[in-house]
């Protein structure tokens, strides 16, 4: 059934915009748009990944930038469903790997996707590995939780000062606050310790999700914006230097409401929030930042199909011609115009193996760009692995 939707976001980063765009790609049209910008503020994370972006880390780009609008800075909470990577997808793509260390949920792929302080990131698999544990039915190996929550607790006070010293001065105090939070309160990794000795999976996970969350605030206090640096003939682009969350209000087309997931009345307007992620993928992060700003999604129709919900945002106002940008997995900066070979083992750090991972279009003129307004919610589901898709 089809459905229209109305945008308004949140940034954190910084959203520059040229004054002398790109040109944006053939036969794209969009539509005349309403749209509402959210308030900004340097929140704290409410049980889910946030976002987070502090600085400029690009010197070599600042004098490029002479002229234009550094838009939005500050920190953002909030996370429905993971803001996919900009993987112009080929046509036939494959979309399942088997390897099982690829994230399926999106609070694990935006938090490993953060480029934060190594040992954050060290206490950040040895939880995460506690999360694995807890899914082995039957006896579980309360004995290596253990191991990995003292591994954790022994690498935050050793390394306290090198932790606390990557986070801006100006939220230092949160910092430590959080540092704090993770080691001693409840939640942290006393409670786990308390929990995995009492053998209590239930509590257990529940207070290892609150620890997994504090890490990840942590981490993006941590983020200075992008660790690399863009390629030359990007830099007019509009960029995101950190994260973002949009927020979808959907209506359905023939006026019916939407059935509440948890009690509640049924309602006419439904809600979205979908994080961009500029630290994998700035450009085109930016520019879908850009587009939501510039009203360019509402009053856009949603059609569905057997495996994603399309925006069909083919008329009107039209993005930039942004080139295929993808993080790969183990590597320190995004290839552009280059398709990773999942076959051979090749996978991004945001995976589009997560249910409602939203990424770009395919460009319909070159395998090179995504296309520059477009974009789809994949509905991720196993049982359909071996599916090919064309979009």
């Amino acid at each position: 059934m089809a459905s229209r939707a109305a945008a308004a976001m949140v940034l954190a980063g910084a959203l520059p915009v040229s004054p002398n765009p790109p040109a944006a790609a053939a036969g794209t049209k969009c539509c005349a748009w309403r749209r509402r910008i959210f308030g900004l503020h340097r929140g704290g994370i409410r049980r889910r990944i946030s976002c987070s972006s502090h600085r400029h880390p690009d010197n070599t780009s600042r004098a490029a930038e002479e002229g234009v609008v550094e838009m939005l800075k500050g920190a953002v909470a909030a996370l429905a469903c993971i803001a996919q990577i900009s993987m112009s997808l080929p046509a036939n793509a494959i979309l399942y790997s088997p390897d099982t260390n690829v994230p399926r949920t999106g609070e694990l792929a935006l938090r490993r996707a953060i480029p934060a302080n190594p040992n954050m990131k060290t206490i950040q698999e040895s939880l995460e590995d506690i999360s694995y544990l807890l899914r082995i039915p039957q006896r579980k190996p309360y004995g290596s939780m253990e191991g990995d929550v003292k591994k954790s607790m022994k690498i935050a006070m050793d390394n306290k000062d090198a932790i606390l010293a990557s986070i801006p001065v100006e939220l230092k105090e949160k910092g430590s606050k959080l540092y704090t939070s993770l080691l001693e309160e409840k939640g942290g990794l006393q409670t786990l310790l308390k929990y995995i000795k009492e053998n209590d999976p239930d509590r257990l996970s529940v207070a290892l999700a609150s620890s997994l969350d504090t890490v990840a605030e942590l981490e993006l206090l941590q983020a200075p914006g992008l660790s690399f640096l863009l390629p030359q003939q990007y830099l007019e682009y509009p960029r995101l230097t950190g994260r973002g969350v949009v927020e979808f209000s959907v209506e359905k087309g023939d006026g019916s409401t939407f059935f509440p997931t948890s009690g509640g009345e049924p309602k006419s307007v439904a809600t979205i929030q979908v994080v961009i992620d500029g630290y994998s993928a700035p450009l085109t992060a930016g520019n879908f930042a850009k587009l939501v700003l510039d009203g360019a999604y509402d009053g856009v129709t949603l059609k569905g199909a057997s495996q994603a919900i399309i925006a069909d945002n083919e008329s009107g106002k039209k993005g930039y011609t942004v080139p295929l940008e993808v993080m790969p997995a183990g590597q320190f900066e995004p290839l552009y115009r280059t398709p990773l070979s999942i076959q051979d083992g090749e996978l991004p750090v945001l995976p589009l193996s997560v249910y409602g991972a939203v990424a770009m279009a395919h460009n319909v003129d070159s395998d090179e760009y995504s296309s520059p307004s477009q974009f789809f919610f994949y509905l991720y589901d196993k049982r359909n692995v071996s599916t090919r898709m064309d979009l």
